[in-house]
């Protein structure tokens, strides 16, 4: 979750807001003058904006997951003797027939 406050409320209201941050998992946006300046996280959401790699690591765990995704699309097809449809376009069409049956459209 994710808020603002002003710096003079975090003269004010410290320790409410560390414990919101630390225990809530908040992240509060400071600001001065309604300009946004530094944030309040937790250590741990601060540990893992500096840890080295982990974004990269993140990123090689996706796009594995997205091969497997891939191959198991291509082993269906092979299976079925074709070519899959294009499954966004599918919920797309769904999503036109659902509003024009809601009379959305």
């Amino acid at each position: 979750m994710l808020s603002t406050t002003s710096i003079s409320q975090i003269k004010r209201d410290i320790s409410q807001l560390v414990n919101r941050v630390t225990y809530g998992g908040e992240r509060i946006i400071l600001t001065s003058r309604g300009r946004p300046k530094a944030a309040l996280v937790s250590l741990a959401d601060l540990q893992r904006l500096l840890a080295p790699g982990d974004a990269a690591e993140e990123r090689a765990r996706e796009l594995a997951i997205l091969d497997q995704a891939r191959a198991l699309r291509a082993q269906i097809a092979a299976r079925v003797g074709g070519l899959l449809p294009d499954s966004a376009l599918e919920l797309q069409e769904l999503r036109e027939e659902r509003d024009e049956l809601c009379g959305l459209r």
